[in-house]
């Protein structure tokens, strides 16, 4: 991957930026059941709040997105970067449930924002051949995200300084760490040379680019709905299953959750880069027939050993399918609403697949079922309709990106 030094920095702040924002998401996951004992309540409704992150990060993802294709992607990364450490730490003084799931709702639209922009900030700025590993690294910063809450859920979870424990609201004041990233974003990030061009020419419109493009852009929503089932269908209540199924301890549910975000990692980075040489498609298929072999494993094992060994797998599976998705939804977007436009359509199937969490612990805590039962039901249906869907994607590997349509062809 020949990258000059700025390119460099700019694809790192935009894997830190979406490594912290996850880590902001995912330490909710390893609190539910601390935060429901809190406030008195069972876990369905504490998961709630998974579901307004969700159900809100389209309204970011829109409104960062058409506030960096106007007045570029760096500067309103580093306001969304910012406004998502800030609101992420405030849920850390919440008196009740009912403000700790408004904290979380507005925490959604800040979160909302920064995979559209740092996605579309990298893209813009690397040659095409270079893409498809830069997407798996990019979309590596989300389980990179997982991985981080977990160590630190396993190191400093309980933890005593004096008087102090660290209890779940100082887990939550640590969201004010990422807020460090927009130094380096503003000394060392260069602005996309895309958007700098495209200041010379006149851009079509966010309406008129939409009514033209339309048809890719539904499909693009119904195919993320699907992606994000997978991915937070996998995640997000997976250390509650290994606390509340199995009894585990915070140490055990905290190395099981790493070994699985390694496989992550490894699945981002080894299928974004394969989809330069086989085509996005084929990578998004391959990665999700994965995922079959390793459901008894991952959702029906007894064993911290096994249940690592089968949470490797599907996030390799999960993670790998997910590692195309940043250069495939920027090659497929208009270039005048690049910003705008993947991270909207991201996010708009987050919404369709926000109540994902709180069915899921529905179906989990029915009288006769299980965590195991729900999770793996869950991986199953959804790897099943994503590779059907998935066939139908164009295929626009190695598309030339600038910001003014009319000028895209192939590299």
């Amino acid at each position: 991957m020949d990258l000059n030094s700025q390119q460099k920095k700019t694809v790192i702040a935009s894997f830190l930026g979406w490594t912290l924002d996850a880590f902001d998401f995912f330490l909710l996951t390893f609190l539910l059941t601390d935060i429901a004992a809190e406030f008195h309540t069972e876990v369905p409704a504490v998961t709630k709040a998974i579901f307004l992150t969700l159900a809100t990060r389209f309204i970011g993802a829109f409104f960062f997105g058409m506030l960096a294709d106007r007045y570029g992607r760096k500067p309103i990364l580093m306001l969304n970067i910012v406004s998502y450490s800030v609101i992420g730490a405030l849920a850390a003084f919440s008196p009740n449930l009912g403000i700790f799931l408004a904290l979380r709702a507005l925490f959604g639209i800040a979160m909302g924002g920064e995979w559209g922009l740092g996605s579309s900030l990298a893209m813009e700025s690397i040659p095409p051949s270079a893409r498809g590993m830069v997407s798996g690294i990019l979309q590596c910063g989300y389980p990179a995200g997982y991985l981080l809450a977990a160590v630190v859920y396993g190191l400093l979870y309980g933890q005593k300084i004096g008087d102090f424990t660290f209890g779940w609201r100082a887990m939550f004041l640590l969201s004010f760490i990422p807020a460090l990233i927009v130094l380096f974003i503003r000394s060392h990030v260069p602005e996309s040379p895309a958007f700098v061009e495209a200041q010379k020419s006149v851009k079509p419109g966010l309406v008129e680019t939409l009514q033209k493009h339309w048809g890719i852009a539904l499909y693009a929503v119904v195919l993320m709905m699907f992606f994000n089932f997978f991915s937070h269908g996998t995640q997000d209540l997976y250390p509650t299953f290994l606390k509340k199924q199995h009894g585990f301890d915070a140490h055990t549910v905290s190395w099981i959750t790493i070994v699985a975000n390694i496989g992550a990692i490894v699945g981002g980075l080894a299928f974004g880069a394969l989809s330069e040489k086989i085509g996005r498609v084929n990578a998004i298929t391959l990665a999700c027939l994965i995922a079959f072999p390793a459901l008894p494993l991952w959702a029906y094992s007894t064993t911290p050993f096994m249940l690592a060994v089968g949470a490797f797998v599907m996030q390799v599976a999960v993670q790998g399918a997910w590692g195309v998705i940043p250069v495939h939804l920027n090659e497929l977007s208009p270039g005048a609403v690049r910003a705008t436009l993947p991270g909207f359509i991201y996010q708009a199937g987050n919404l369709a697949a926000s109540y994902g969490g709180p069915y899921q612990a529905g179906i989990a805590e029915a009288p006769g079922s299980s965590y195991g039962y729900a999770l793996a039901l869950f991986a199953g249906v959804v790897a099943v309709c994503i590779i059907v869907v998935i066939r139908f994607s164009p295929e626009k590997r190695g598309q030339v990106m600038t910001v003014v349509d009319g000028e895209i062809s192939r590299a």
